[in-house]
């Protein structure tokens, strides 16, 4: 099984990607102010890895699995300045001459302790601008043959979750629930979907990302 889902990912990193129509399936309605189309001059290039490897039947790491494949999420520390608490993908901003690329493994090194040289890269997914923050997003695909030995920068990650690639796509974990907002005074209720994910709400930005990845799985 992981060995065909592994195939099937690097085919449709290939192929043009399903892009903004599946990032859409996850996305908060309605988003005031924000248009999907347009990414605003300006916006702070940052990057993510979508890491996924293979599980052990056993705690141990460094033996091959032959079962299910994983991508590794982290919740983010209450000492971040934005997004506290919510889960995301180990990621942050570009530094100048760095390569989208670079600056994921970089980033997955430093959250979550992957080894960069483990890490093979398999593409990209479709840019995404996250207004809160200013950043313009650019998700990484990246894969290790075997499980990390992950260690978390406890300052940035409160915890880090394994979630089983087959999970994403079970229709048990895709909610939805109504927030309200205020903007310039005004109440708005949002309809925010949602993965049910070991506890966690995993939505925003972060659900847009793994919806793609979704969609290229199931193409």
């Amino acid at each position: 099984m992981p060995l065909a889902a592994l195939e099937k990912i690097r085919a449709g990193l290939q192929r043009p990607l399903p892009g903004l129509d599946a990032q859409m399936g996850m996305a908060p309605s309605p988003r005031l102010g924000w248009d999907p189309l347009k990414f605003p001059d300006g916006a702070t290039n940052g990057a993510a890895l979508l890491l996924v490897y293979p599980s052990f039947a056993e705690a141990t790491v460094g033996r091959p699995h032959d079962e299910t494949l994983h991508v590794a999420l982290t919740v983010r520390g209450a000492a971040l300045r934005n997004h506290t608490g919510q889960v995301s993908l180990p990621g942050g901003r570009v530094d100048e001459g760095e390569t989208f690329e670079a600056a994921a493994v970089r980033e997955a090194n430093e959250e979550i302790g992957v080894d960069p040289a483990t890490i093979e890269v398999l593409g990209r997914l479709t840019p995404l601008h996250i207004p809160v923050s200013g950043f313009l997003l650019h998700p990484i695909v990246g894969f290790t043959s075997m499980r990390p030995a992950f260690q978390r920068a406890e300052w940035e990650v409160a915890r880090i979750i394994e979630a089983p690639v087959s999970l994403l796509s079970d229709p048990s974990v895709l909610k939805r629930e109504m927030r309200t907002r205020v903007v310039k005074g005004h109440s708005i209720d949002v309809d925010v979907p949602y993965f049910d994910i070991d506890g966690e709400k995993v939505w925003g930005a972060t659900a847009m990302v793994l919806a793609e990845f979704c969609a290229i799985l199931g193409s």
